[in-house]
């Protein structure tokens, strides 16, 4: 029996992704867990930032913390609205510049359709993983999220920036679908001044995730709501969790619940 706070899964690169949750005194390598049955049970709420039990409100914050802290600011969501650059706080200009001002990446993924995205160049492997992409290429490197987050803007007005979760656990993604139109729209309508931070060669990942089974009709866990469940663990992709009846569990969506796990 493992108890602990639910933060999302790290995870290694290798011939297929490899998952640890980490639960401070335990840590759980869920490859290690497929075909077994794993019971989840909730116990209880605590904010990943203040540390008090305390319902949690979003992305494992209480109300209070997600409304201050500099880990939940609005352009954490949307990058174009970094101010670091500028010099002008948000909520914590130290924390702001180590975050936004360094090297940056505009990227296609591909899970459940084409995709654009932003992040920092040190969490792009971590980033695609957590978007369960199956692949994904790299187009532009910026020296700060301010000038990625404007480049985004302008590629969202033809490419979505939000994953289909319910796609992306169905199945493979389309084999048919590559990134060459991608290619051709930055090419042909991205501005020279942006075009001068694009990456030469691209970077091109195929990423392989422990999914012996893929589920037929999903069924969302909310386990706040049901307290407990229990299932055969049969792959894991982005940040779920997935069982054999079909039921899938979102474990960076569920950030901040203490529960208690036992594996059989």
């Amino acid at each position: 029996m493992f108890s602990g706070v639910l933060k999302k899964m790290y995870t290694e690169i290798d011939d297929e992704v490899k998952y640890y949750l980490d639960f401070k005194d335990h840590i759980i390598n869920f490859n290690q867990c497929l075909e077994k049955k794993i019971s989840l049970k909730f116990i209880g709420y605590q904010c990943l930032s203040c540390l008090e039990e305390v319902e949690v409100f979003r992305q494992g914050f209480c109300r209070k913390c997600f409304f201050n802290t500099p880990l939940a600011g609005e352009w954490i969501m949307k990058p174009e609205m970094s101010k670091a650059h500028l010099g002008i706080e948000d909520r914590n200009l130290e924390y702001e510049k180590k975050i936004q001002l360094q090297p940056h990446i505009v990227y296609f993924a591909i899970s459940s359709h084409i995709k654009v995205g932003v992040t920092r160049k040190s969490q792009l492997i971590t980033r695609w993983i957590d978007q369960g992409a199956d692949r994904a290429l790299a187009i532009f490197e910026f020296p700060n999220r301010y000038l990625a987050g404007t480049c985004e803007v302008i590629l969202k007005k033809s490419f979505s920036d939000k994953t289909n979760w319910r796609k992306m656990l169905s199945s493979v993604s389309d084999q048919s679908l590559n990134f060459s139109e991608a290619e051709k729209f930055v090419d042909n309508n991205i501005e020279d001044n942006l075009k001068a931070y694009s990456l030469q060669p691209r970077i091109y990942k195929e990423i392989n995730f422990p999914v012996i089974r893929y589920p037929d009709k999903i069924n969302s866990l909310n386990l706040k709501k049901s307290l407990h469940y229990s299932g055969k663990l049969t792959g894991i992709k982005g940040q779920y969790l997935i069982f054999e009846d079909s039921t899938v569990f979102n474990i960076r969506g569920n950030e901040g619940l203490r529960v208690e796990i036992d594996i059989e």
